[in-house]
């Protein structure tokens, strides 16, 4: 079953009308919000670019993303402006973090000016909006200092092995690992830290790596986390077979380093959190093919060129990008036209991908992890 995603031709004369579920049937279309299953908008994930200049082959193959494929044209793409005024209407109906995401976003120029129009924004609660990135490292260590000026609160690299033999091979571009490393130095210096550590773990590839990844960040002060290998999009040729499940991860590490298991952080928080028994920090583990967390999940994804997906594992999205430009048969919509348009997406919401994930599912089209970020 792939993911219902109701069409959205123009949300101010066509907004879906959700079903009637317990108490959630009178929401009103602004202000705090909740899904058909009672989930609340917290988090909205916005990819900044297509683009991304490593490889991965669990991402962007290059069977598929070579030198002839056809990225966004820059005109497509939302502008920084525009971002920021669906951020703002994002932040009206709950949302209290936005994580910039890609591609790779740092190659989107001048990043650090968009930062800097997010970051003054408040919660519906007047707290501080809460600014992530991440990022493959890959030009880090030359920008962390601005992204950190510009208002980032935090920071997250995709790490997926420190031998440089098999960094070089899962990003296929031959880029070195030392490279990331000195990006995640210029990061801590630049007040970022603790850095979240993403690490893919594919069988077959670096499972060998999970041990070496743990051993090398305990005690540093950073977490890492092991991140189940993901059927997003079409194009990694996902087999059941090469996921490494987050208990074998555990057991792992555990023989060598012995673990206790931590409480979340807050609700939603997709990755499940343990300790080093002898103090030295935590890891993480996300578990979203063999453990489903869809019941808690609170994220919205906003594509490159402006379309909304409500799930990882969509095949389709809301325009919005056209609500806030208009065309010839309608004007660009008001922000309060925004808002309820997003109020009325959300709450039609009963996205559930991974609690109802099979093989065959799995092999059903959905959106490219490349194009509305992970």
């Amino acid at each position: 079953m792939t993911s219902r995603v109701i069409p959205l031709i123009d949300a101010r004369v066509a907004i879906p009308r959700p079903r009637a579920i317990g108490n959630h049937a009178a929401q009103p279309a602004v202000g705090h919000i909740a899904d058909q299953f009672g989930r609340p908008l917290r988090d909205l994930r916005v990819s900044v670019t297509d683009r991304c200049n490593f490889r991965c082959t669990y991402c962007m193959p290059k069977e598929v993303f070579g030198a002839d494929y056809h990225f966004l044209r820059h005109s497509d793409l939302l502008t920084f402006e525009e971002i920021a005024r669906l951020a703002a209407a994002f932040v009206q109906h709950g949302v209290e973090k936005i994580r910039l995401t890609g591609g790779e976003p740092l190659l989107r120029k001048d990043l650090h000016k968009l930062i800097a129009m997010l970051a003054p924004m408040k919660t519906r609660d007047g707290n501080e909006l809460d600014i992530a990135l991440t990022t493959n490292g890959s030009v880090l260590a030359r920008k962390a200092r601005q992204l950190a000026d510009a208002g980032l609160k935090r920071i997250t690299v995709s790490l997926d092995g420190l031998d440089d033999a098999t960094f070089r091979r899962m990003n296929d571009v031959d880029f070195p690992v030392r490279d990331v490393l000195d990006g995640i130095e210029a990061a801590t210096a630049a007040g970022l830290a603790p850095v979240k550590i993403n690490m893919v773990v594919k069988r077959g590839v670096n499972e060998d790596e999970v041990v070496a990844m743990a051993r090398r960040f305990r005690g540093s002060g950073h977490i890492v986390r092991f991140i189940e290998y993901m059927d997003v999009g079409t194009s990694n040729g996902w087999r059941m077979d090469e996921v490494v499940s987050s208990s074998e991860v555990l057991r792992l590490i555990a023989e060598e380093f012995p673990l206790q298991p931590l409480d979340a952080n807050y609700t939603g928080e997709v990755a499940e959190r343990w300790r080093y028994q002898d103090g030295q920090g935590e890891i993480g583990v996300i578990s979203s093919v063999s453990q489903a967390f869809c019941r808690e999940c609170t994220r919205a994804r906003l594509s490159t060129e402006g379309k909304l997906f409500l799930c990882l594992f969509a095949h389709q999205g809301h325009d919005l990008r056209t609500l806030l430009r208009g065309n010839d048969q309608q004007a660009p919509a008001t922000d309060s036209q925004l808002e309820t348009a997003i109020g009325h997406i959300w709450r039609a919401r009963d996205d559930r991908y991974s609690e109802l994930r099979t093989e065959a599912t799995a092999k059903m089209p959905k959106v490219e992890m490349s194009y509305i970020g992970g």
